[in-house]
């Protein structure tokens, strides 16, 4: 105490500081302290120094590998965007006193953040699960594996005239015409209406846009319109987005917008169509979460689970088992199981189930796994079941014999109990209803004369030449229901009774939708046996709708297929440019455009690849 009042007397520290020197030394420890401490849990790539101090979290499954593809971050490891911190608080969160100063800093840093552009101005961060486990995938190793050429050789004549040649471009302009109309009136909106010259957006995607833009990708690539490709693929890489929150289909989104993406990415290469097709994929799955594994039809993108949220409603054959083929392939680009086994799971369920008299109905229950109706058909909510049992066998290189064995033993049963020829000699496909027969064929029926040829050649050495035979019948009976309409396009549903064949008795049967059924049988007839009649029979469709079904803005299907003066419906289906256009186009090209041997179609014309022993450049296969 004394020595303090002393004047100029001051006492030395242990170091030899004195007290200001000491404050100083202090205060720049403290701010050294303070310094690394921020560093350590504020920097963005301070994970390492945190995995040092903090428990490391529990893992997702399916999260345990992630490798950079193509130089670029998996999206699962995206930085996060722009300003988090300057998002608005969540409704209903407490309001703290805020200071001015404080107040002045969030208007500035507001103003900031709306005058900032945006690449994607209404995208939001997607959670993801098997996206950020992407494989790398040698997509030149993949190339370099294909049989053939993916647009093939173009062997025939190359003289200008050649009448094969020419027809084609024909089909190629006018899928010209479709997708100039398109991109005029109604780009990113699901379908043109060309009489009315706008968009529509439907309800069956969920709030997903372009249905049509990525239903054509692959037809725009085969046919080689450049330009309009990169039209296409600048817009998913811009604008589509899968922040939605509407109920899908599953059956559709799946066909149309998933298929159309692993299309594109094989036929391309692009990453842009892999990564938007496996995020894609990863919203569909909470339509698994049901006691069978059995996939509700319709999912909610904004509750993450079944739409019709009961425990009623039927799931359908046909669309819960025609997932098999884009699963696989999803599973093969991801790198993710989940998607392989949610399929297999359906398909075990379906062959362990007791079917009468070997037939599969068509409507089942997703929690009992039980039959709801005894109604069978090969044509609408049967008929792509039983072709990707038989794709799934190509598709594996032969290799899936589970799918195999459970195609013929259904098709026998579609022989004996459902295969009839009328009085006049066609040959159809009936439906049945608990054992009583509907003597009818729907247009989407007529696909099953291509299916019964594709798998013709590894039936059993005795059934080869029955079933090659029974393909062609088939076909030439769906060739009737156009060739005895008036304007030469056939109806939604046609009959066989005593007083008509192949022709539809109802006024709602007889319009026509722009359908591929019948010109994707001719395709597959023409390249399994070269028969010129299917060419014949294809270049009659052609000349059909440019008569009827062309109009100033883009094509339109008709109301009734009897008049030679039918009303259009304002409606140019994305199946038209994905199934239709392409079928005809390829109907008229080299077998080794998009050949038999690499390429399997999904049930919307989408190829993917067969999975030849070293066709992929990943290290997994799925199938």
């Amino acid at each position: 105490m004394l020595m303090r009042k002393v004047p100029g007397f001051v006492p030395a520290s242990p170091w030899g500081l004195r007290l200001p020197q000491k404050f100083l030394f202090l205060l720049f420890l403290s701010g050294l302290v303070t310094l690394c401490f921020g560093a350590l849990f504020l920097l963005p790539h301070s994970s390492r120094l945190k995995r040092l101090f903090l428990a490391p979290r529990a893992q997702k499954p399916g999260l345990e590998l992630v490798a950079e593809v193509g130089g670029r971050s998996p999206p699962g490891k995206r930085e996060p965007p722009p300003n988090p911190a300057l998002a608005e608080p969540a409704l209903g969160a407490r309001h703290h006193r805020v200071s001015p100063r404080r107040k002045e800093w969030m208007r500035r840093a507001q103003h900031l953040k709306e005058w900032i552009p945006r690449a994607h101005p209404t995208e939001e961060h997607i959670p993801t699960t098997a996206s950020s486990s992407l494989l790398r995938f040698d997509f030149e190793a993949f190339q370099r594996r294909l049989r053939h050429p993916v647009l093939g050789t173009r062997a025939e004549s190359t003289e200008p005239q050649s009448p094969v040649r020419a027809q084609r471009e024909k089909i190629k302009e006018m899928m010209q015409f479709a997708w100039a109309n398109y991109r005029r009136y109604a780009m990113g909106k699901n379908e043109l209406r060309p009489l009315s010259k706008d968009g529509y957006q439907g309800h069956i995607f969920g709030g997903l846009n372009g249905a049509t833009i990525i239903d054509s990708l692959d037809t725009l690539y085969l046919m080689e319109l450049k330009e309009e490709f990169q039209e296409a693929k600048a817009w998913v890489e811009n604008y589509f987005h899968l922040n939605v929150t509407g109920e899908a289909s599953l059956f559709e989104v799946n066909i149309r917008y998933i298929g159309g993406l692993l299309s594109a990415f094989y036929l391309t290469g692009e990453e842009v169509f892999r990564s938007k097709a496996i995020q894609l994929g990863e919203k569909l799955l909470p339509a698994f979460n049901t006691p069978t594994g059995i996939p509700k039809s319709v999912v909610n993108f904004k509750r993450g689970n079944w739409g019709w949220a009961s425990t009623g409603g039927s799931s359908i054959l046909a669309e819960c088992g025609s997932l098999h083929l884009e699963f696989l392939h999803l599973t093969e680009l991801s790198g993710n199981q989940i998607f392989a086994e949610k399929v297999r799971k359906i398909r075990r369920v379906l062959r362990e189930m007791k079917k009468p008299y070997g037939l599969y109905p068509n409507f089942l229950s997703p929690v009992t796994g039980n039959w709801e109706q005894h109604h069978v058909s090969i044509g609408g909510l049967g008929d792509s079941f039983y072709e990707y049992l038989i794709k799934s066998w190509l598709m594996s290189a032969k290799t899936d014999t589970e799918a195999k064995a459970m195609y013929y033993e259904a098709l026998e049963a579609i022989e004996m109990y459902l295969l009839n020829v009328s009085p006049g000699g066609l040959t159809y496909i009936a439906e049945w209803r608990g054992g009583i027969l509907d003597h009818k064929m729907g247009h989407l029926a007529c696909f099953s004369g291509g299916m019964i040829a594709l798998g013709a050649e590894d039936a059993k050495e005795e059934k080869r030449a029955h079933y090659q035979e029974l393909a062609a019948q088939i076909t030439r009976t769906c060739h009737e229901s156009y060739a005895r309409s008036d304007t030469k396009l056939g109806p939604e549903a046609f009959w066989f009774n005593s007083n008509k064949e192949a022709e539809a008795t109802h006024e709602g049967e007889s319009y026509y939708i722009l359908r591929p059924e019948v010109v994707e049988s001719y395709m597959y007839l023409w390249r399994l046996t070269h028969d010129p009649i299917y060419r014949e029979w294809g270049w009659e469709v052609v000349t059909a709708l440019e008569r009827y079904c062309r109009t100033q803005a883009g094509f339109s299907g008709i109301h009734n297929v009897y008049s030679t003066a039918p009303r259009h419906d304002n409606k140019q289906q994305s199946f038209f440019l994905a199934e239709t256009l392409k079928y005809l186009y390829l109907l008229f090209s080299e077998d080794d455009t998009l050949s038999l041997e690499d390429w399997v179609f999904n049930t919307e014309a989408h190829p993917l690849p067969v999975n030849h022993s070293d066709s992929s450049g990943s290290t997994r296969r799925p199938y």
